[in-house]
């Protein structure tokens, strides 16, 4: 009998990470023209739905980090985030699988106060995008005006980026952006994200 061995996860960008290193190589030694796209891996998402209140302040507790109130913002846990994405919705990320952000524990947490966690973590996948041209680069595939006195640090978005649907946060000063995609609309965006970087390259001699 043949042996079986057990399936290893592969993030879905896995194929263009060959393409965004060297990208990120090129560009990583021009001052001030530097840009690096990075898988970032997202052990666990929970879609968390409660009303603003105890519930809130409770899982605020369990999290290390206040659920965000104001529209389009976020707030940075201890390795991941807490995105607002409406009035009684928020995506919780973490980079690590930790017990206390499971589905199981969220939702004993908020079910007294009417809320629920739902695990979506295989809904998305996550990118980082840093360096003086990332602005210059999303601006070609977004409509959103990106200047860091319009969307600074600690704001998010639901927009699109290329007609494709993503999340996009932004963690620095203007240059440093996290976006969460769909898997199966991964590909063709970082495809469109190789092509906009395309003309910031050096042309061989």
């Amino acid at each position: 009998m043949a042996e079986t061995r057990p399936l290893r996860a592969v993030h879905p960008l896995a194929a263009w990470e060959p393409a965004f290193a060297t990208l990120s190589r090129e560009l990583g030694d021009r001052p001030g023209a530097d840009l690096t796209i990075e898988l970032v891996h997202i052990g666990l998402a929970t879609n968390l739905r409660l009303s603003p209140g105890p519930a809130a302040d409770a899982v605020s507790a369990v999290l290390g980090a206040p659920v965000p109130t104001r529209a389009n913002t976020f707030t940075s846990t201890d390795d991941g985030e807490i995105v607002w994405l409406g009035p009684d919705e928020w995506l919780v990320t973490s980079r690590h699988a930790r017990p206390h952000a499971g589905e199981a524990a969220l939702t004993a947490l908020v079910a007294e106060h009417g809320g629920s966690a739902v695990d979506v973590s295989g809904q998305r996948v996550a990118l980082r995008l840093r360096g003086a041209l990332v602005r210059e680069v999303l601006a070609t595939l977004c409509a959103l005006d990106l200047h860091p006195s319009e969307f600074p640090a600690g704001r998010s978005a639901q927009t699109l980026l290329a007609q494709v649907g993503v999340v996009l946060l932004a963690l620095g000063h203007g240059d440093d952006y996290l976006l969460h995609v769909r898997p199966s609309f991964a590909g063709h965006l970082a495809g469109r994200l190789l092509d906009a970087a395309q003309e910031f390259r050096v042309a061989p001699r």
